[in-house]
């Protein structure tokens, strides 16, 4: 079985006008919010083998909160420009592509492309998280998705299980 891990990025901040979407930092509910989802992470044994994260300043420094969380295990992490805003077709290409045997592997990115792919892949979960999933997927929110396959290459949609949303808020 495959476990796999979809985080928006935090809440990013708005204040400085001058910046490139691509360069936005965190905003402070968002620091706060992906150092909870790093302790949910591990009090939950769900520290993923492998991370696959946008290049973009605050997904990268989402990332950076949550592993700072972490404290028995690193996770690889790999930086792809390409999952910067990238569509839900593109997000599946690149998790297909996962080489060698992570078991969890967590992708941290954008909406709506994240949103879609999440849509896409969940065949079945606790009606409550369906629900709520279906109608947003805020920062820094995290779904666990499990596949039951061996190998990433045949992850589909439709064939996934939402087991856990989680929104930061719930977790302060």
């Amino acid at each position: 079985m495959l476990t796999l891990l979809l985080l928006r990025h935090a809440k990013s901040s708005w204040e400085d006008s001058s910046l490139e979407d691509f360069d936005r930092p965190l905003a402070k509910r968002g620091t706060k919010a992906a150092a909870l989802i790093g302790h949910h992470l591990v009090k939950h044994a769900l520290v993923p083998d492998l991370v696959l994260c946008s290049t973009a300043v605050r997904t990268r420094a989402t990332l950076t909160l949550v592993v700072n969380e972490f404290t028995d295990a690193t996770p690889t992490i790999v930086y792809d420009d390409a999952l910067y805003l990238a569509d839900a077709q593109t997000l599946l290409e690149r998790i297909r592509a996962i080489k060698g045997h992570p078991a969890v592997v967590m992708l941290v990115g954008h909406n709506p492309g994240l949103h879609t792919i999440a849509l896409e892949l969940i065949r079945s979960g606790p009606k409550s998280n369906l629900r709520t999933l279906a109608m947003q997927f805020p920062t820094a929110a995290l779904a666990q998705v499990t596949f039951e396959t061996e190998q990433w290459s045949r992850i589909a949609p439709a064939t996934g299980e939402l087991v856990d949303f989680i929104l930061p808020r719930k977790l302060a």
